[in-house]
């Protein structure tokens, strides 16, 4: 029986995108169990891929219900935004930089304290289900990833049936165990601006910072086709040429610096990562079926359907700007994010209604213009 996985990486707000494509698949196929057997979720994708791990017995209620989550989602669910909170942190930071370690280096480590975001998800996800799904087969293997800023390897928390063997690559493990709500944040943990997660006393940040290959969990769990909704847009390469010619500038904001590496961290590695899987595929077409089993790490092809967004959502977050809290707006201000600028870092942060339904909208809407495409995939 064919094993249909499903692999979501993220980024912050932008992980919306996913939400609106989901709740379009669910339509499309009018699916009632989950049809994904294999469930892997990076960075704010983690939350997404437990919510629906949790929900396998009936995949509709399950992105219906993701949706109402995101729709009613606010900064204030993520992140402590009050001047009192942000102005204790800025503190924070001033002593230790101005003073040099004099009184005690590494006191600060993030920019915005997550304590609501766990308080939220923790209401929500209900990782208890997991397990239950797994006995009864409903779902293989579910894994979230998230990075250990100790030894900076990618770790791929997973839970699955019982055949899933860990797996050790040079910079990325996989490890059997129970899923908690500390994988998921960890996972989701945007580095510098939201604080490591500590998980059995080692602290882990986001899952993207080192995750080169976000389809591999899918593949170790057994995944043998492979539908993965990513959140960068795609440019031709005209589009590229045209904007290196066009744009310049004498000076660059440090919101602009910090939006380009975010851009890296959250949007390169899963196209690398398909183009490497369609080289694979397209070198497996000349190997005969009979002996794919001899082949080298039982390499075997594996079909994949990427979903991505008709549109940049760093430029969709522009007009945000002015729905910021206000304290956050004078300190985002304060490294050059107006709004006419530093829209990458924006959409990482802009946990707004008017964004973040912008983003559930298109997602639905892209993934429903390719219907008839999804569908020949799924049969």
């Amino acid at each position: 029986m064919t094993t249909l996985g499903l692999v979501l990486t993220g980024g912050g707000a932008r992980a919306a995108y996913q939400v609106g494509a989901l709740q379009a698949l669910a339509e499309i196929a009018d699916f009632d169990r989950t049809p994904f057997r294999v469930l892997t979720g990076v960075s704010a994708g983690a939350i997404n891929a437990a919510y629906l791990a949790a929900r396998a017995n009936d995949f509709r209620a399950g992105a219906r219900g993701l949706w109402d989550m995101w729709h009613r989602l606010e900064t204030r669910d993520v992140y402590l935004s009050d001047a009192r909170n942000l102005a204790s942190i800025g503190t924070r930071w001033i002593r230790d930089l101005g003073l040099g370690g004099l009184l005690g280096a590494g006191n600060i480590n993030y920019l915005l304290d997550t304590a609501p975001l766990r308080q939220f998800l923790g209401d929500r996800l209900e990782l208890a289900r997991v397990a239950g799904h797994i006995a009864s087969g409903q779902l293989r293997g579910v894994s979230v990833t998230a990075t250990n800023y100790i030894t900076g390897t990618a770790i791929s928390f997973f839970d699955g049936a019982p055949e899933i063997r860990d797996w050790t690559r040079s910079s990325r493990l996989g490890v059997r165990t129970p899923l908690r709500i500390e994988h998921v944040l960890g996972s989701a943990a945007i580095p510098i601006f939201f604080a490591p997660v500590a998980i059995d006393g080692v602290p882990f940040g986001d899952g993207c910072v080192r995750m080169t290959a976000p389809t591999s969990p899918a593949i170790h769990l057994g995944a043998d086709r492979i539908i993965a909704i990513g959140i960068r847009y795609f440019r031709t390469g005209e589009q590229t040429v045209l904007l290196n010619q066009n744009l310049r500038a004498e000076r660059v904001a440090l919101a602009e610096i910090a939006g380009v590496l975010l851009n890296a961290v959250f949007l390169d590695s899963l196209e690398a990562d398909l183009e490497l899987l369609e080289r694979i595929n397209q070198t497996m077409s000349f190997v005969r079926p009979e002996d794919h089993a001899f082949m080298p790490e039982k390499l075997r092809p594996i079909p994949a359907l990427a979903l991505r967004p008709s549109q940049d959502l760093g430029r969709l977050a522009g007009d945000q700007y002015a729905n910021f809290p206000r304290m956050l707006r004078y300190l985002l201000r304060g490294i050059g994010a107006t709004g006419a600028s530093g829209w990458d870092l924006l959409s990482y942060l802009a946990f707004e209604p008017g964004y973040i339904d912008r983003l559930l909208e298109l997602g639905h809407r892209d993934t429903l213009a390719r219907k008839d495409e999804i569908l020949a995939f799924l049969r």
